[in-house]
């Protein structure tokens, strides 16, 4: 809350407001400041990952949910013996689950590197060129338009208005004839 206007000791009309929570950079209050160390404290880049939930957003729920009955299947009539039916459900599964390790241990960090240099690139490029392009594109047409929507009301108004009185005395009538 700021202070009413008065003349303050150095002869000054005005005073700086004052807040109640003091000032941001060096707070008065116990409580302000531990909100300031405790945002110092959760960076965007050292937050909690959950590594349960790893696809909370649900981005691959319709792609990599591949279960052994989704690819091999036998249908009514022919079955294999069921000592292999069960070694083959054991060997896909196994199979599928170590060699996804593997291959997330091999490439996943380079993996990563990549994506994030690209994201990167195309935030960057996203923020510093094409907003900018875009903002400066509408500032520009909207100018033109200005500059169109003059010439329309200037010229074609007047050449509509005079077509449309020609046309306003043309009366029709229906008969009907027996």
């Amino acid at each position: 809350h700021a202070r009413a206007p008065s003349a303050s000791p150095q002869g000054f009309l005005y005073t700086a407001p004052v807040r109640e929570q003091g000032n941001i950079y060096k707070p008065n209050n116990k409580m302000m400041a531990d909100e300031l160390s405790e945002k110092a404290v959760h960076d965007v880049h050292t937050k909690e990952i959950d590594l349960v939930n790893r696809d909370p957003k649900h981005l691959n729920d319709d792609v990599v949910k591949i279960d052994f009955e989704d690819v091999i299947a036998e249908p009514e009539g022919t079955h294999s013996f069921d000592g292999i039916w069960k070694a083959s459900f054991t060997t896909f599964t196994v199979t599928k689950y170590w060699f996804y390790r593997l291959l997330s241990a091999i490439f996943g960090i380079p993996m990563a590197l990549i994506w994030g240099i690209y994201f990167a690139i195309l935030s960057f490029l996203h923020i510093w060129a094409v907003v900018p392009c875009i903002r400066s594109y509408l500032i520009e047409i909207q100018c033109i338009s200005r500059v169109y929507s003059i010439c329309i009301h200037t010229f074609c108004d007047p050449l509509f208005e005079a077509i449309g009185k020609v046309f306003s005395s043309i009366r029709a009538t229906v008969r009907k004839e027996i």
